[in-house]
């Protein structure tokens, strides 16, 4: 992975076409890089991200952000109702108790 301006992209080699290519992470719009060395690769990320964002800056719109902090979870019912009552008993919400596992795991 690689970042700039607090974004993200997933890089892969084609080793047919022997290059990297990339895709910025986390977004509605599709932005894409390319590079046959890791200063390529790096260089084309951060001029499609000020691209992007010169592009949002003309067209008068807010360039999306990658992540709002809230997403949605399907869990099963049962499992959700076990990690209440442990959120309860640690005297947290649902929310952080969550949030502080997910954390842990990463």
């Amino acid at each position: 992975m690689i970042r700039y301006k607090n974004y993200a992209g997933v890089v892969e080699y084609d080793a047919e076409g022997k290059i990297f290519t990339g895709e910025v992470f986390g977004l509605r719009d599709v932005i894409t890089f390319q590079g046959r060395t890791a200063e390529e690769l790096e260089q084309s990320f951060m001029q499609s991200i000020d691209l992007y964002l010169e592009m949002c800056e003309h067209d008068g719109v807010e360039p999306q952000k990658t992540f709002s902090g809230h997403f949605n979870l399907r869990l099963d019912p049962e499992l959700h109702r076990q990690l209440a009552e442990r959120a309860a008993l640690e005297k947290t919400s649902l929310n952080e108790f969550v949030s502080h596992i997910l954390e842990d795991a990463l």
